[in-house]
């Protein structure tokens, strides 16, 4: 009871420079708590767009011979087939997945008196799990029986469904591509996505590998997609893509610029450390700022000291211990740093939540009040604490009692 009578008796003294105190370390806390929940919100949704391309996924694109090779010049097209994809497949066994891809801008979706020209792709089944397409409730993605059986079946991103149906219920619907009736079984579920090598995913159509083949008359692919089943040994399988490769389309293994390898583990990787490089900066603004705050406390807490000299004096003549005085006023100090970080965290919650209202999640995602944010918050503010009250009360156990009494 003693020490809490102390303590608002000194807040009574001291009512400006109290005020002022608390405000420092209110606004400090508040804008570390702000600061980190954007920096987590910005991570989440890096994360979050980038996984619109796919988990950890590689693309294998064709392009020009660059080295005279057993009689061949150079410049030579390097054009995938179907059978490469599954030739990598069968000698690469750390390739867990793998998708060939037709794809064309050739074809003209028609509804009604509707048009579109998306990107028509012909893919196989586990297409959709290496990119992330998942189907709106009461649709569904292609089947192995689809593929079997070249059916004549599209899958619709969802800002094609409102091109070509609006409002209107577009599954078990019949399109055209070009002339040939095409039945419609799944609409794609809206996601982020900020990277492609084409066209976004909500604007593209999907049919089987061999429904494509067959209606465009073709097994020229576009592209290959793989997944490894461990991303480290990534360099080791694009070693190995390149060397099988080479070997189908007679070109020089070394020749590294026939094929285009694109791993997004490498991106993935740069994410990572962007996220834990921006959160950091974003803590040690939040920090500099709450640390002014712990500057006032530590001012103050030597003005308390000076003043209640005498107090400090007539307890140590009266048996108070060093360890005593010390607690007694390194407790004050956590008293004052736990009540502006009190308001601090309901003002940095409070502004959190209502950010949760502003349409900002597309550009720089919304920020999160994370068990994280608020573990470093109480860490940091702990330090700074520490950092306040120790020096002040050091001080105020070693003051000479003598002197305290004069």
């Amino acid at each position: 009871m003693n020490f809490l009578k102390d303590f608002f008796q000194t807040i009574n003294k001291q009512r400006l420079r109290t005020f002022l105190t608390l405000f420092g370390i209110m606004w400090g806390t508040a804008t570390l708590i702000i600061l980190l929940a954007f920096g987590m919100g910005l991570g989440d949704q890096l994360k979050l767009n980038f996984r619109g391309m796919g988990e950890e996924i590689v693309l294998v694109f064709g392009s020009r011979t660059t080295m005279p090779y057993e009689g061949y010049g150079i410049g030579r097209p390097v054009r995938f087939r179907e059978s490469d994809a599954w030739a990598l497949q069968q000698n690469i066994p750390q390739i867990s997945r793998i998708a060939p891809e037709y794809t064309t801008w050739q074809a003209e979706l028609r509804y009604k008196n509707l048009r579109n020209s998306p990107q028509l792709t012909g893919v196989p089944v586990n297409y959709s799990d290496m990119r992330n397409i998942f189907e709106q409730k009461g649709g569904r993605w292609l089947n192995e029986r689809d593929i079997e059986e070249q059916r004549r079946v599209i899958f619709i991103g969802d800002k094609l469904k409102e091109l070509l149906f609006g409002e209107e219920e577009a599954v078990g619907k019949q399109i055209f591509v070009n002339q040939t009736p095409f039945t419609v079984i799944g609409v794609m579920q809206p996601k982020s996505q900020d990277s492609s090598y084409g066209q976004r995913d909500e604007n593209r159509a999907f049919i089987p590998l061999t429904t494509f083949s067959t209606l465009f008359g073709t097994d020229i692919i576009n592209n290959i997609l793989y997944q490894l089943e461990d991303p480290r040994i990534g360099a080791y399988v694009k070693d190995q893509v390149q060397l099988v490769i080479s070997q189908r389309h007679r070109f020089d293994p070394a020749d590294t610029d026939a094929l285009l390898i694109w791993d997004t583990s490498d991106f993935w990787s740069f994410i990572r450390w962007f996220i834990i490089g921006f959160n950091s900066f974003m803590g040690i603004i939040g920090f500099v700022t709450l640390a002014v705050g712990g500057i006032g406390v530590a001012n103050i807490m030597f003005v308390v000291v000076q003043e209640r000299m005498k107090e400090i004096g007539i307890r140590r003549s009266v048996g108070a211990r060093r360890s005593t005085i010390l607690a007694h006023f390194f407790g004050e100090t956590f008293m004052l740093v736990g009540l502006g970080a009190a308001l601090g965290y309901l003002i940095g919650w409070a502004i959190v939540g209502a950010m949760q209202y502003i349409p900002i999640r597309e550009y720089i995602g919304t920020p999160q009040f994370t068990p994280v944010v608020g573990l470093v918050a109480f860490f940091v503010l702990a330090a700074i604490g520490l950092a306040a009250g120790w020096m002040p009360a050091y001080r105020a156990s070693r003051l000479n009692v003598i002197e305290c009494l004069k």
